[in-house]
């Protein structure tokens, strides 16, 4: 077998193979699985420009889903008949009821218009400084979960129940001239009203509590990841925003951003690495301590 010759980082000269065929480096997509799995540092500047011009796109798509308001009316009326008969139609009651408490429904309202951002950008921050072998994995659920979640919205349109006709649901943000959802009020035109159905209040926070609850190491934070879905639930609900039906579209939408992630990193990101293996001299990789 003939041999060349190259320098190594001391300056000595060895024998190296003769090129390696493609067919022993494999094909274009094992390679590119095996690129996607190696971790790498997150860039800031990268993320910030992709979670904005994710978001702007998400925002684009769903609000041109055509606002078909009959159907929508149509399909929140049937998702209403269901609940009854499997006897857990508890929206208006839990409207009704959170509503008679003023301060309570007012927090309420800021709660579903804020924390919905706020908590999931936290969440990512926390994972791009303390777990950044974990992030992209963790990330790409997240933007699957949201991907899909369009895909729900053009196909089944659906009105939330405070704009269910024939029933006595209260918009709380209305009534309390609360700043509140983007799909209440004076900003009610800058949003789809008829994409109701998956919710991402649950999608969004399930992910975040999830996210916490499996890599926090301090107690009360674990605690309160597994609070804060649960409280989404009860307020998107109280709130008039959606069924509770909704949320389990939106569970549904997380289980294939896991699944998603799940197959093309080879682990669930919670199992991977939480640090990105340092590069030295001579590309040699240094493994990374979980």
């Amino acid at each position: 077998m003939g041999e060349t010759t190259v320098t190594t980082l001391e300056g000595q000269e060895q024998a190296t193979p003769e090129p390696v065929s493609d067919e022993a480096r494999g094909s274009a997509g094992p390679r590119l699985l095996r690129r996607l799995r190696t971790p790498r540092r997150p860039r800031l500047w990268f993320e910030v420009l992709l979670i904005a011009v994710s978001y702007w796109t998400y925002s684009l798509i769903r609000n041109a889903v055509p606002e078909q308001k009959a159907q929508a009316l149509r399909n929140a009326d049937w998702i209403w008949m269901v609940e009854h008969r499997l006897g857990m139609a508890v929206e208006e009651t839990v409207n009704h009821a959170v509503d008679s408490v003023t301060w309570l429904i007012v927090g309420m309202n800021y709660y579903y218009a804020t924390l919905h951002f706020v908590v999931t950008l936290g969440v990512l921050v926390w994972l791009y400084r303390s777990h950044p072998g974990r992030y992209a994995a963790t990330r790409l659920v997240l933007f699957a979960t949201t991907g899909v979640a369009l895909v729900g919205y053009y196909l089944y349109p659906l009105a939330p129940p405070r704009l269910m006709t024939g029933n006595d649901f209260i918009d709380t943000v209305v009534v309390h001239q609360t700043w509140g959802s983007m799909a209440s009020g004076d900003l009610k035109s800058m949003s789809n009203q008829y994409a109701a159905m998956p919710s991402m209040h649950i999608g969004w926070s399930l992910w975040c509590g999830l996210t916490v609850f499996a890599l926090a190491t301090v107690p009360w934070a674990r605690v309160l990841g597994l609070l804060y879905p649960v409280v989404t639930l009860v307020v998107i609900v109280a709130t008039a925003n959606h069924f509770w039906l909704d949320a389990v579209g939106g569970m549904l939408c997380l289980a294939f951003g896991f699944g998603l992630a799940r197959v093309l990193y080879g682990a669930m990101p919670y199992a991977l690495p939480r640090l990105v293996p340092e590069r030295q001299r001579g590309e040699r990789l240094i493994p990374a301590k979980d």
